[in-house]
């Protein structure tokens, strides 16, 4: 077993946890042709023109850099951003693409073509409890014998369960699973902050302290962090991809 340092966050670039896309949203743009030999490129509009609508933007004349655009048809534009604009080209499409973020990158979800569509997709993907996978069930082989038999004491014998530590434990009375409900997730030093006044660390810390295995204060972080509220361990589970698995 790699033992799990206590004094730093585990690194979570691969959380298996993590599923689809969270802090979704939808940025305007448009897409500019400007040479017969090359594709078409996307720019945002700048926000000083952010009222025209959807109709003033087609098949306007346009000037762009690499970062904006500003509408140069029936519009009046301020030399200063004149002079940052060196290219023109003609707004073909108003395009509302769909952003979102995962393993903490941002990434492009795909493009819709009315603010309308746009916002369907982001509710079809959010739900209204804001993510889905928020109930797992994992093999019990992600937790070495020392972990289960935390678990299995602390279920079984009714021990005293610290409402600090933030997750409480339940048995399952038809199978041989246990069951984590986690608490004030996501675990992020920003939530916890705000709800508790400390920072994951200093959880994890309590957690330590309270005599939780390190390999079970880890899982239940990266369940945690991907904002996951009831986790159970069954033997009879299937293993979660990309997650540690202990020999028995």
């Amino acid at each position: 077993m790699n033992p799990i340092h206590q004094d730093s966050v585990p690194l979570v670039d691969s959380n298996p946890f993590m599923r689809g896309y969270h802090s979704l949203d939808i940025e305007r743009l448009l897409q500019i042709t400007y040479d017969e030999y090359c594709p078409p490129c996307f720019r945002s509009l700048h926000h000083s023109q952010a009222h025209l609508s959807d109709d003033e933007l087609q098949l306007s004349r346009c000037l762009f850099n690499d970062d904006f655009a500003l509408i140069s048809e029936g519009q009046s534009i301020p030399n200063e951003l004149d002079e940052c604009c060196q290219t023109t080209g003609l707004v073909r499409q108003v395009v509302y693409a769909v952003m979102g973020e995962r393993l903490n990158q941002r990434r492009h979800v795909g493009d819709l073509y009315s603010l309308e569509e746009a916002q369907t997709v982001i509710h079809h993907l959010s739900f209204e409890t804001g993510h889905y996978s928020r109930s797992w069930e994992i093999s019990t082989s992600h937790l070495p014998a020392e972990a289960m038999s935390y678990l299995q004491e602390r279920v079984y014998n009714a021990m005293p369960k610290p409402t600090s530590l933030f997750f409480e434990l339940f048995k399952l009375p038809d199978c041989d699973g246990i069951g984590c409900k986690l608490i004030g997730t996501p675990w992020t030093d920003e939530q916890l902050l705000k709800i508790d006044g400390r920072s994951y660390l200093s959880l994890k810390q309590e957690q330590l302290d309270a005599g939780t295995p390190g390999a079970l204060v880890h899982v239940l972080y990266l369940a945690a962090l991907a904002d996951v509220r009831i986790l159970i361990f069954d033997p009879y589970a299937a293993v979660l991809p990309g997650l540690a698995v202990f020999d028995e």
